[in-house]
């Protein structure tokens, strides 16, 4: 297996497609190969730049993507793309509506488009989305644009990953002072009016200002606010040089390499958490026993602390 993982990591760093493609399937479905690729190919990674980019659903995100993607192809980077769709109900994937609107990069070798399903996980983003972000690092993309699901308050954990976060928002979805309430507003490093030709662009924009003048600024930072009408690629370019420029201002400040820090810290936690479960219920055996003390709990017969204890003392010779 060993020298089989090696050329498919040689080919997933040469940017051979399939061998992406094949990886991330892997990834997702937690297959045995996936441990050990990840593993090969994570010292080669580091030098991607991620943007995240959030908003509710309906403020034309993907355009948005589709845009920044071809601003960068056009200064002849290579551009890894991320869109995380909801879970389709019936089949459990993703609906693959970001896919089916970047289908002009179709022919570009020079970027790779992948859908993912969330599976029902919470916070705007997929469970692999971080390990499918390092190996289209691994793979030579140096400009990875994450698209989360746009559930709205729930749509945080792309502030730990992503070195820059746009929150898009657009005038005419309801109540903007409800929508800018959430917790979107705590987290953007970027603000992104698009559809900026749209009734009320004014209003919402001066209703941005008075809510971000109320943000302490992050390291001399203030979320500047944008302009864009994405679908006619008006203020793309503007908004890339501001990500460029917020990309400067933290790297010479310290502030990418300590975020980096904590997002490492985070992961190593959900990665033991992860291994340890494993060790303590895994395997049929202790599935089935944590199911009987489940009907205990639930029949009143034992206490949920009793139950846990007895859970780790008989795992105690496996830690």
């Amino acid at each position: 297996m060993t020298v089989a993982v090696d050329d498919w990591a040689a080919k997933v760093r040469a940017g051979d497609v399939r061998a992406i493609s094949r990886a991330i399937t892997t990834i997702e479905n937690h297959s045995a190969e996936s441990e050990e690729l990840l593993r090969q190919l994570f010292p080669h990674t580091g030098k991607a730049y991620l943007t995240g980019v959030t908003g509710a659903p309906g403020t034309g995100k993907s355009t948005l993507v589709d845009r920044l993607a071809a601003y960068h192809r056009k200064r002849e980077d290579r551009v890894g793309v991320i869109a995380v769709d909801p879970t389709s109900p019936y089949s459990g994937g993703a609906i693959l509506g970001d896919r089916i609107r970047m289908q002009g990069h179709a022919s570009d070798t020079g970027i790779f488009i992948r859908s993912m399903a969330t599976r029902g996980f919470l916070g705007g983003l997929a469970r692999s989305t971080a390990e499918v972000a390092l190996l289209l690092d691994a793979a030579g993309k140096r400009q990875v644009l994450i698209e989360t699901v746009g559930v709205g308050q729930d749509e945080i954990d792309i502030v730990r990953l992503a070195d820059c976060v746009l929150v898009v928002l657009v005038p005419g979805l309801g109540d903007d002072i409800q929508n800018m309430k959430a917790g979107l507003m705590e987290i953007g490093d970027i603000f992104v009016l698009n559809k900026a030709d749209r009734e009320g662009a004014d209003r919402l924009e001066e209703q941005l200002h008075a809510m971000l003048s109320l943000v302490m600024p992050r390291d001399g930072w203030h979320p500047p606010v944008l302009r864009t009408v994405a679908t006619e690629n008006r203020g793309v370019e503007e908004l890339a040089s501001t990500v460029e420029k917020f990309r400067k201002h933290f790297e010479s400040s310290g502030q990418r390499r300590q975020k980096h820090i904590e997002l490492w810290q985070n992961r190593l936690i959900e990665m033991l958490e992860s291994r340890l479960l494993e060790k303590v219920l895994g395997g049929k055996e202790g599935e089935a026993r944590l199911r009987a003390l489940a009907a205990e709990v639930a029949e009143r017969r034992k206490d949920p602390f009793t139950a846990v204890s007895e859970i780790l003392k008989g795992a105690k010779s496996d830690l």
